[in-house]
């Protein structure tokens, strides 16, 4: 059976990543990343709260912590028994001193450094509500399908929240839907529904909150629900909280407006707006796409914190979407990359083993002060815009570099275990964080549509239910699938570092991958011996497995795929067969 053409694959496949080494150094891990929402009085201060920092490494960490802010500080504490875990951690107590701040959300970082650590420096994000949690009122919008529209809000206590309506039914309800930072944030969703002879038009209720630690939340706030059969707008993500460098090249964010409701969505216009620092934000619709790009100009800004606003105009019921903008500005610095920061590009989890020679991804920031760069041609370089990735102290080759990420390609050569990444920016290198580096750690790429799949039939389609504007179809028994992957390691023959794969002879993965369908688990399914399985010729670190659909296969539109070996399995994806 022959081998996919490079043309069915789509370009977001070129991405990847790298690994080292570890000495023996201390290793910076913290129980938290992220404090709040935390609800105080207005002309009150916030609760203290502690974190805990703990070395996973050789040594002792010495720690120091900055804040970003004046109403947030932190001190380090003697070292203690640690209170979320096992051993012994030292406790950072953080103040919340947020007695002068007017109404409003608020947001400042704590960055934990040791310079003799690896992973760190990390950075604390602590968000407080001023003046409570709980909205002034919410205007909801639905279509009249039964479809559901949903908001929330946070308290730091357990509270009675009870819905009611003035006309049309029990449409409204209120309910605690779970736990967040530190388990001293309670999330509480509203919920808004059409129900069956709910006409077109405007529904009234109110939900009334009781028992809440913050007095302004203990309150009644109007609820409005708009049935309508016009387009119903929704921008992902709804809101933007940025940390930029100064004077860096301009920073592009996608904007998805997507419609929950009926007919067709168009976007009209889009404008930005700034309540501090000048003209930093605009907004870009991009033509042709329900997008809008947020961009950032940080030129001129100096260090610190500031608010804007991207307003999407629209043909939908809710005619005008506003997306709130925060950005914080810090000065220009090394390169940082963030702890656990390298992920294989397939599943982007954080904390997982890589493989070598696999597709990976570093998150970070300050990589490249420019604008991003992408490798033109193979074999990829070890150099691209200035930027390197070092593994273990050895450049690895790279894809694509931009302000916070860059992918490249973990090298076939580095040595299983621990390893340490650098990046490095016209010669001045970044803090060095920790990596786990494997033989194998197979991950299936997914198409971007629930759960299915980088799969292609025999014929180039993608095995999923018929999808208007893809060229698609289920698998049959029979058939002939070819499945892309990364991270399934060394093939034979070799194959260098950033070189794309040969045609002849093949680098093949010896042995072989089974191919499972089916079951709940991978060893619970069908297992099939594939045709084919290794990289996939023209391509760098890209695998592909030949398969035939077998005849036990199961027939359904969500059928599980994935791959095992001595006790070895992959992540699942899904296909539909027929």
């Amino acid at each position: 059976m022959g081998l996919i053409s490079r043309k069915t694959l789509p370009g977001v496949l070129l991405l990847g990543a790298a690994v080292c080494p570890l000495a023996a150094a201390p290793k910076l891990r913290l129980n938290e990343t992220a404090v709040g929402p935390v609800s105080v009085a207005q002309g009150a201060n916030g609760p203290a709260r502690t974190l805990e920092a703990y070395n996973a490494g050789d040594g002792t960490l010495s720690l120091t912590v900055a804040s970003s802010v004046p109403w947030l500080a932190a001190t380090v504490g003697a070292q203690r028994a640690c209170a979320a875990r096992a051993g012994l951690c030292l406790p950072i107590q953080v103040a919340l001193n947020t007695a002068t701040l007017a109404r409003g959300s608020y947001t400042g970082t704590l960055t934990v450094a040791d310079p003799n650590a690896l992973d760190a420096p990390q950075t604390v994000t602590v968000t407080v509500l001023a003046g409570g949690g709980v909205p002034d009122r919410l205007d909801l919008f639905v279509a009249p399908n039964g479809s559901v529209a949903e908001a929330g809000f946070t308290a730091n206590n357990s509270l009675q929240a009870r819905a009611s309506t003035e006309s049309g039914g029990n449409w409204l309800s209120v309910a605690l839907e779970g736990t967040g930072s530190f388990r001293f944030v309670l999330s509480y969703k509203v919920t808004a529904r059409h129900l069956p002879g709910m006409a077109e038009g405007t529904y009234r209720g109110s939900v009334t909150v009781s028992g809440a630690g913050v007095p302004a939340d203990n309150k009644s706030f109007p609820v409005a629900l708009q049935v309508t059969s016009r387009p119903i707008a929704q921008a992902s993500p709804s809101k933007l909280a940025l940390r930029y460098a100064q004077n860096i090249s301009r920073q592009r964010i996608n904007l998805v407006v997507s419609n929950l409701g009926l007919g067709s969505l168009s976007i009209s216009g889009a404008t930005a707006a700034t309540s501090s620092g000048g003209n930093w934000l605009a907004a870009e619709p991009v033509a042709g796409y329900p997008v809008v790009q947020a961009v950032v100009d940080t030129a001129g800004l100096a260090p610190g914190w500031y608010q804007g606003t991207v307003s999407l105009a629209t043909n939908a019921s809710n005619a005008t979407l506003s997306v709130p903008v925060q950005l914080e500005v810090v000065a220009q610095s090394a390169p940082r990359a963030l702890a656990q920061g390298v992920v294989n590009n397939a599943t982007f989890q954080a904390g997982e083993a890589v493989a070598q020679g696999a597709i990976a991804a570093v998150f970070g920031e300050q990589f490249t002060l420019k604008d991003p760069a992408q490798a033109a041609a193979l074999p990829l370089p070890q150099e691209l815009g200035g930027v390197r990735v070092l593994v273990n102290d050895r450049p690895a080759p790279v894809y694509y570099a931009s302000y916070g990420q860059i992918n490249f390609q973990v090298p076939y050569d580095a040595a299983p275990g621990d390893a340490v990444v650098r990046v490095e920016r016209d010669g001045q290198r970044g803090n060095p964080i920790s990596l786990a580096i494997t033989p194998s750690a197979p991950r299936l790429l997914r198409l971007g549509i629930g759960d299915y799949g980088i799969v292609v039939n025999q014929d180039g389609t993608f095995p999923i239910p018929v999808t208007p504007g893809l060229a698609s179809r289920p698998a049959r028994i029979g058939d002939a699938l070819v499945i892309y992957a990364i991270g399934l390691g060394p093939t034979t023959p070799a194959v260098a570092g950033g070189a794309a794969a040969p045609s002849d002879p093949l680098a093949r993965v010896e042995p072989p991958f089974s191919v499972i369908f089916g079951g709940a688990f991978s060893w619970s399914g069908i297992p099939v011996a594939p045709l084919f399985a290794g990289l996939t010729p023209g391509f760098v670190g890209l695998y592909q497995i030949n398969v035939i659909v077998p005849e036990e296969a199961p027939i359904s539109d969500r059928v599980r795929l994935s791959l095992a070996r001595d006790g070895l399995a992959s992540n699942a994806v899904e296909i539909a067969i027929q």
